[in-house]
């Protein structure tokens, strides 16, 4: 186990998805996992490890932003042997083709700063996905006719963002949507030799202010987490 982590050794799959919500890896467990077992419920951070098709995948959540994800991602790979780490999440659009419930799945993931950050210091390091997993989401997306964009996106570390000259120009460049946590999660993947992934769900749109209702969101979720695991284990 580790400070942050509760799970005894092999408690951990390789191939792990990250929710940034505990209780979205609860569901996520509970819906598409095969006999699944708690692992891990440090400070609430709630971690399954089930199967899937026959392989074992963990579901483990890693809070939100940056930092968080961080810590997790860290551990999962440094101390259980992660090889494969795919984000699952939210996200807000930014372009008006973009639409809710659409899936984005990330091809590079643009950023103001990360915990990385301090080891780049003045170097702007591009970080980007895993390109077999993205050719297989896409792929997998495109079987089950799934509304899928490809693409950079922002990761942002900070929630309640007061910059829309800063949201105004990325839309500019064709940034499809914002969340908070796969620059960090491809950079640290990168720095490992593992592989990373974000597939997301476009739960409201930063132009037109559409967003899903809460009871409405699980029930779109369900296409990325397919997505994800077919493309882990193609």
């Amino acid at each position: 186990m580790t400070i942050h982590i509760g799970a005894q050794p092999g408690e951990i799959a390789e191939t792990v998805l990250m929710p940034g919500d505990p209780y979205r890896a609860k569901w996520a467990a509970e819906t598409f996992l095969e006999d699944a077992v708690l692992v891990n419920e440090v400070r609430g951070m709630l971690g399954f490890t089930g199967t899937w098709r026959g392989n074992r995948v963990t579901i483990q959540g890693s809070g939100m932003g940056m930092p968080s994800l961080s810590i997790y991602a860290n551990e999962l790979i440094r101390d259980y042997g992660a090889k494969t780490l795919i984000r699952i999440g939210s996200t807000g659009a930014m372009q008006e083709h973009v639409k809710l419930r659409d899936v984005v799945i990330a091809m590079t993931s643009s950023t103001v700063a990360t915990p990385s950050s301090t080891i780049f210091r003045e170097f702007n390091y591009a970080p980007c996905a895993d390109f077999g997993l993205l050719r297989a989401a896409v792929e997998a997306a495109a079987k089950r006719g799934v509304v899928t964009h490809v693409g950079g996106i922002y990761s942002s570390d900070t929630f309640y963002d007061e910059r829309p000259d800063l949201n105004a120009e990325m839309t500019r460049h064709g940034i499809l949507c914002v969340e908070m946590e796969a620059a960090e999660l491809y950079t640290l993947a990168a720095r490992f030799g593992v592989r990373a992934l974000a597939v997301l769900t476009v739960s409201d749109h930063l132009i037109t202010k559409e967003e899903l209702p809460s009871d409405q969101r699980e029930r779109s979720f369900g296409d990325m987490v397919e997505i994800a695991l077919e493309a882990a284990f193609s």
